[in-house]
């Protein structure tokens, strides 16, 4: 075993994400992914491990954040790169409970055991996933990556735009369309107050009317990263073509 899971099994941090997204994506509380360390890498081995029913996976320190350690929590681990690998099935329930648009701005826990079926835990935390690599072909998963998520430090997360009201919407009652100019939002988010998706209402808008980037309210600590925050999210078109602003990140 790696010295930094000798030294990691020391002592275990327990860390719980908190959102203030609605109570049904709060998968960190009950999606706890199981994994267990892998020190060898390469094509061969991350086949083998497929064929187990395995997924190899990586987790980064994405930035270095002081511990507590008067609360009598450990340390986390020096290391910033750690080699996984977690199981296909769970994965693949995951995704199917949090839906894969959601998957990479959703917190979830991790248990790093010491092996498969092992009661030893290693090292436990929360994480963000930041990549699904999938085969081209087949649409598998080959492997996943993650970020460390810890209480205090701050990420940059695309954040899915999802769009509400259009059953209502006046302009789309008339015959208009819904332009959605923005699939999601880039924000610099505290670890604890990463939300899965950002809601986006279009109840009262006419045909002509915009949302810009600046009418969505989100939590007061998330910053937009946007050069140009007046940019807009979506648009009520009619059914006559109109021209299309320029779409700048």
């Amino acid at each position: 075993m790696a010295r930094w899971w000798r030294a990691a099994a020391g002592g275990l941090r327990r860390a719980v994400a908190t959102s203030w997204a609605p109570p049904r994506h709060k998968t960190a509380a009950y999606h706890t992914i199981q994994a267990i360390p892998r020190e060898i890498t390469g094509t061969r081995v991350s086949i083998k491990d497929r064929a187990q029913g395995r997924i190899p996976a990586v987790v980064f320190t994405d930035k270095f954040v002081p511990e507590n350690t008067s609360s009598g929590d450990a340390v986390r681990s020096v290391s910033r790169k750690h080699l996984l690998t977690t199981e296909r099935k769970q994965i693949h329930s995951i995704l199917k409970a949090v839906e894969p648009e959601f998957f990479c701005s959703t917190t979830f826990q991790l248990q790093i055991r010491a092996g498969s079926g092992s009661t030893v835990l290693l090292e436990s935390g929360t994480v963000l996933p930041v990549k699904i690599h999938r085969d081209l072909e087949s649409g598998k998963i080959l492997n996943l990556v993650f970020v460390w998520a810890d209480r205090g430090s701050e990420l940059k997360v695309d954040v899915p735009i999802v769009f509400k009201g259009e059953d209502v919407c006046p302009g789309l009652q008339k015959g208009g369309y819904l332009n959605g100019i923005r699939t999601s939002l880039k924000f610099l988010c505290p670890a604890e107050h990463i939300p899965p998706k950002i809601e986006v209402d279009i109840s009262n808008l006419d045909i002509g009317d915009r949302v810009l980037m600046n009418d969505i309210k989100v939590h007061p600590s998330l910053k937009l990263l946007s050069r140009n925050e007046t940019m807009p999210v979506c648009k009520i078109m009619t059914t006559k073509l109109e021209k299309l602003e320029p779409v700048l990140a």
